[in-house]
């Protein structure tokens, strides 16, 4: 649930800045992309250039994709995946507070 009341925080983000329907599909897509290839699934994260580290830092995918790892390899409970939980929850409170302060009403 975490998850998803981030990831719809950086939709509504990204809404807020698009001009047409159009373009905020195609920005979100684009940000989904960078967010799944940076996420280290498909590539560790310790391999990555420094500068992608730290893009990770901000992308709730990466903790995601942690999560999952820990939960199914090593049946890792609450207690472990504390940090990554309380991690996520602040991205979200960060991009949907973004979402909000920049929402404004058009006619």
């Amino acid at each position: 649930m975490v998850f998803l009341f981030t990831l719809l925080g950086i939709g509504l983000l990204i809404s807020t800045y698009a001009e047409t329907q159009t373009q905020a599909t195609f920005v979100s897509f684009f940000v989904m992309m960078l967010f799944m290839l940076l996420g280290g699934l498909y590539t560790p994260i310790e391999s990555m250039p420094e500068w992608a580290k730290w893009i990770t830092k901000i992308n709730p995918v990466a903790y995601f994709i942690e999560v999952m790892r820990m939960i199914v390899l090593k049946g890792s409970g609450f207690s472990d995946v504390k940090g990554q939980f309380y991690a996520v929850l602040g991205l979200g409170i960060v991009f949907t507070g973004w979402a909000v302060i920049n929402y404004r009403k058009r006619s």
